[in-house]
């Protein structure tokens, strides 16, 4: 049926690896790192996109379709966990501004599930969000805290108890949006690719080159310190933020945008109860960006303050020129990605983090420094840094270039390369658009031990690989 290589394996080329080694096409997937799923972090499945309020209805609802396919593709990279969205009394924004969109939402959840009942992922539809009043919140104070939440009202406890309410404006929002778990995700794919027979996969493979010739490209690569040449029918380019050097090789031109961006890993010893993730809406780049506060067990918390002195970087967002299709960014986050971050840098940077949270949450000041940050450049296609949902586009019927923005597109990129592929004769119709496979079904545990394995690995505390809750 043909040969095709994916370069890169992130979230991106790894999920296209394993769909389409399960289908029985034949794929070799080259990695540079010693694991799968290594580019920029993310932590949360963004079923609804209600974080940002600055996107348009529609693509809010195409983030709630994709995070459903991502969800029953992923089932054991998902933190099971609800997201409260708290706007505070400086914004401009009021609250009641985002239900017109969550009642849309919930009504999009409910058509999926009418359309197929396994995509009930969300828990019961009329719980896909909820609104608390201050009223609520002063009521759920005097409430004891629950060691394992499972209704709404038992994972607003914490929130209820520790943010400062005259800080903040009314309702607040609960959204059935959950977490996804970078080290669990990793894991799992890596597992599952190990065992699936039609899947070459070579980590610890740098690509030097590719070429192209009639309907054929040849890469050349490093694998254990020899160099080869391989011939495949089908190019798919998910090559993250070097996405623009493999288009130069072969001559594509495509504007892009690539920035550099991270997340902060804190410990809070006081902290007795789970969390469910809490979101500060503000506006980008300013010194009141969002805050993004995200639980993980042992006392963990990986923060999000989106202003230049905490998760953005002053010149680390850059865009393609018309020499080439690769933004290159400047020296010190090329260091900081091939090498090491500044001590100080770090020490910095999450007390900043940690001081931009416990603005609205007094209590999390006591918060300490848990480790380097998590980070990585993320490439946006075309020119507008705000997209949000984007996944693939093509040169010709066999070359594919993946870059999703949010992690929940994959399925949808790999619908659009499916097309491409049956065109050619290289994948069957019948295929298209399939959501089932019995590859999810893998043993939680051995998937446990891969992700904090990885976790050692790349340096990061083994809490952010484990579970709290379960579904």
């Amino acid at each position: 049926m043909g040969k095709i290589a994916i370069i890169g394996g992130g979230v991106a080329g790894g999920s296209a690896g394993l769909y389409l080694s399960s289908l029985g096409i034949d794929v070799t997937l080259f990695e540079q790192n010693t694991s799968l799923v290594s580019g920029p972090p993310f932590c949360h499945l963004h079923a609804g996109g209600n974080l940002y309020r600055e996107i348009p209805d529609s693509e809010c609802i195409t983030l709630l379709h994709q995070s459903i396919d991502l969800l029953r593709f992923y089932p054991y990279g998902i933190d099971y966990r609800p997201t409260v969205v708290i706007t505070p009394i400086e914004d401009e924004e009021d609250p009641k501004d985002l239900l017109p969109r969550l009642k849309k939402l919930q009504e999009e959840y409910r058509k999926s599930i009418e359309k197929d009942p396994k995509n009930k992922v969300l828990g019961e539809v009329e719980e896909y969000f909820k609104l608390y009043e201050k009223e609520d919140l002063i009521r759920l104070q005097e409430k004891e805290i629950v060691k394992r939440p499972t209704t709404l009202e038992q994972w607003m406890i914490p929130v209820a108890k520790n943010v400062d309410l005259d800080l903040v404006k009314f309702p607040f929002i609960v959204v059935q949006e959950y977490g996804l778990n970078l080290f669990r995700l990793s894991g799992g794919l890596n597992l599952q690719l190990e065992n699936i027979t039609n899947c070459n996969l070579l980590l610890n493979t740098k690509v030097t080159n590719v070429s192209k010739k009639d309907e054929k490209f040849f890469v050349t690569y490093i694998n254990n310190q020899e160099e080869k040449t391989e011939e495949f029918d089908y190019l798919i380019n998910s090559a993250g933020y070097k996405t623009g050097i493999i288009d130069d090789y072969l001559g594509y031109k495509r504007d892009r945008l690539v920035e550099f961006k991270a997340a902060y890993v804190t410990k809070w010893e006081e902290c007795d109860t789970i969390w469910p993730e809490v979101i500060f809406h503000g506006k980008r780049g300013t010194p009141r960006g969002m805050g993004q506060f995200t639980p993980y067990p042992d006392r963990h918390f990986q923060l999000h303050g989106m202003t230049k002195d905490i998760t953005l970087f002053d010149d680390g967002l850059v865009k393609s020129s018309q020499k080439s299709s690769y933004p290159e960014l400047s020296k010190k986050f090329r260091e900081k990605i091939d090498k090491s971050w500044c001590p100080k840098e770090v020490e910095e940077r999450t007390k900043r983090a940690i001081s931009h949270l416990s603005k609205y949450i007094p209590s999390f000041s006591t918060a300490k420094v848990a480790g380097k940050p998590l980070f990585g450049a993320q490439q946006i296609p075309g020119k507008d840094k705000e997209l949000r949902a984007a996944d693939v586009s093509f040169e010709g019927d066999r070359y594919a270039r993946c870059e999703v923005v949010k992690a929940s597109s994959v399925l949808d990129m790999i619908d659009e390369v499916m097309k491409k592929l049956i065109k050619l004769g290289l994948a069957d119709e019948q295929e298209l658009y399939r959501r089932d496979f019995d590859f999810v079904e893998l043993d939680s545990n051995l998937v446990l031990k891969q992700a904090k394995r990885i976790c050692q690995d790349r340096d990061y505390p083994t809490s952010l690989a484990s579970i709290n809750t379960t579904k």
